[in-house]
């Protein structure tokens, strides 16, 4: 259901980074659906012609070239940078520094020296690498790897060496610490492992894995109430509730048929796994999904964080596993023309 958002409908101008994207895109459209005016980025404005159509102003440019930001930012009310690199097992990940770590060095100083009052960054739960088992809240900090992912290291370094500092020296921003984003439309690494699944084609779940699963349409309202009503300063949690993959699956096989993988390896063997296929990487392009990355990122990890300070100040609702995850798996069969399996 689309959220009603016609109590703040006093129109404000934003600009949005990754507007493209998942989470990225469905803040762009909540925004407008609230009556907001809202300036988009794209490298190939012909490729956002949906955004364009809802009314928004899509100027081509990156966030890597900083002088491609001055233009669109300029006179806006606020700024959510939602834009990132999220890559695993990518064999050039020389992109993850540029996008998430000069990237928002280049919107957030945008930012301060155009005078704008109020921005959004959006960060992860990744930035705490694998927390073992702890529900951590936002107080955590990690002392700086050694990291399971390109994508976690680019990412804890624009948090806490170039927002973190940035907010120190007096630039109004809010912190958002998204977990693992589901919904229609996921092209990431976990949309990729539920189409798998949908495909019969996913042979394993990995024992003890875990991830904090927040529906993308509530991730993005959680952005536009960090803008309305986040301190600055502070930082908030934004992800769902923690489930491991193992009753994620088990509660799609429960909603489509389709039987979930019954081998669950051991983090131990995981992790035997990675060193497997980084030699097999190294000479055969792998699927991002069985790349020696993946499978650390796999091994019995949880990237998992409580949401309780979002919801205590923000007002932040998100919707159960059991609500979101059947409606998404729903959509994604209908796309690929997957039958649910007779009784």
């Amino acid at each position: 259901m689309p959220y009603d958002t016609t109590q703040n409908a006093d129109r404000v101008k934003y600009f949005v980074t990754g507007a493209t994207g998942f989470i990225g895109g469905r803040v762009a459209r909540q925004l407008v659906a609230a009556g907001h005016s809202v300036v988009a980025l794209a490298r190939d404005p012909a490729k956002a012609r949906d955004l364009t159509d809802l009314g928004v102003a899509v100027h081509p440019g990156d966030v890597t070239d900083a002088q491609s930001l001055r233009a669109p930012m300029s006179g806006v009310d606020g700024v959510f940078h939602i834009a990132g690199w999220y890559k695993i097992g990518d064999r050039q990940p020389a992109a993850g520094a540029a996008v998430n770590i000069e990237g928002t060095r280049n919107v957030l100083t945008a930012m301060k020296e155009l005078r704008i009052p109020k921005g959004v960054y959006t960060s992860t739960l990744a930035v705490n690498g694998d927390t073992h088992g702890k529900l951590v809240d936002e107080s955590y900090r990690t002392a700086g790897g050694p990291w399971l992912s390109e994508y976690d290291r680019t990412k804890w370094v624009a948090h806490h060496e170039v927002a973190q500092p940035m907010i120190a020296d007096g630039l109004p921003l809010v912190i958002v610490m998204p977990g693992a984003a589901y919904g229609p439309g996921d092209t990431s690494a976990l949309g990729e492992t539920l189409e798998l699944y949908l495909k019969r084609r996913l042979p394993l779940s990995p024992r003890g894995t875990a991830f904090c699963w927040g529906h993308v349409d509530d991730m993005a309202h959680a952005h536009l109430l960090a803008m309305e009503r986040g301190t600055l300063g502070e930082s908030y949690i934004i992800a769902g509730p923690p489930h491991t993959l193992i009753d994620a699956l088990a509660l799609a096989d429960a909603s489509t048929g389709i039987k979930a993988p019954r081998v669950h390896p051991s983090p131990w063997m995981m992790r035997a796994m990675a060193v497997s296929m980084d030699v097999v990487g190294a000479v055969i392009p792998l699927p991002s999904t069985f790349t020696g990355e993946a499978m650390r990122v796999s091994a019995g990890v949880t990237y998992i964080g409580d949401n309780a300070k979002a919801k205590a100040t923000l007002g932040y609702d998100p919707r159960p596993l059991a609500q979101g995850l059947p409606q998404t798996l729903a959509y994604d069969m209908q796309r690929l023309g997957i039958v649910a399996p007779r009784v």
